[in-house]
């Protein structure tokens, strides 16, 4: 069915490289990699973040409000104008992550971004999650803000599939050619050695998850990838990692 639903909590950590792997060490007890992780390699994830020519979504975020959303669009690997896609909103409120995406050939995301006109159906699509990001477009006049791509590695606990742990790196940002197919290039938003984990979960974590962070000492830690982005462009900071 095209369409996922997510709704669950997010928590996110800063680790070292050591941490990643004290911490990718000691999980394998309880999880498994994701099947996209073939042979034990990241993937690639890339996506655009669509904002107003005034930031407003992302300013709205930053301000921590109890309601927040993004629209953006996402593909795993490089896309062709003709590859099937993902675009969704992310919503969030009091701490809650509720995810609505569908199905869409890139080339017809595109043309229903920049328009606002709803491509035709097709049967890999969702009806009600276009209405919702046409609305979503009538509502905003959104224009595509940022390009964001990282190397992942995903873990699904074995016994409970809805508590997943990932760890991101080399995470790209750039604000020119903001397009899917033209692949991961730009500047790099954290040092070589340094992972973005993130925890998703529906309910608590489970008890053994957390005496592995309480055992490597760590600690949350309020991380957005297009927030963080923002935030060092309207700062003026030239951050260069090699």
């Amino acid at each position: 069915m095209a369409i996922e639903t997510f709704q669950r909590y997010e928590k996110k950590f800063l680790l070292d490289m050591d941490l990643f792997h004290r911490v990718t060490e000691r999980i394998l007890d309880w999880m498994e990699p994701d099947r996209y992780n073939v042979g034990g390699e990241t993937y690639s994830v890339a996506s655009i973040y669509y904002d107003t020519r005034q930031d407003d979504l992302i300013r709205r975020s930053l301000e921590k409000p109890l309601y927040k959303e993004k629209l953006r669009l996402r593909a795993y690997g490089v896309p062709k104008p003709e590859d099937k896609v993902f675009l969704g909103i992310k919503k969030k409120y009091k701490g809650v992550v509720n995810k609505r995406r569908t199905k869409i050939r890139l080339q017809d995301a595109y043309s229903f971004l920049e328009t606002g006109v709803l491509p035709e159906y097709q049967p890999f699509m969702n009806r009600q999650v276009m209405d919702e990001l046409a609305y979503f477009r009538r509502l905003y006049e959104v224009y595509p803000a940022l390009y964001l791509s990282y190397d992942r590695y995903a873990f699904f606990a074995k016994d409970d599939p809805e508590f997943r742990v990932t760890f991101d790196t080399n995470i790209t940002t750039r604000r020119e050619d903001v397009r899917l197919e033209s692949g991961s290039y730009g500047t790099k938003l954290l040092p070589p050695d340094q992972w973005l984990m993130e925890v998703k979960v529906q309910a608590a974590m489970p008890l053994w998850f957390v005496d592995i962070l309480s055992d490597c000492g760590i600690y949350p830690n309020s991380f957005s990838k297009y927030g963080t982005e923002y935030t060092q462009r309207i700062q003026n900071k030239e951050i260069v990692y090699v």
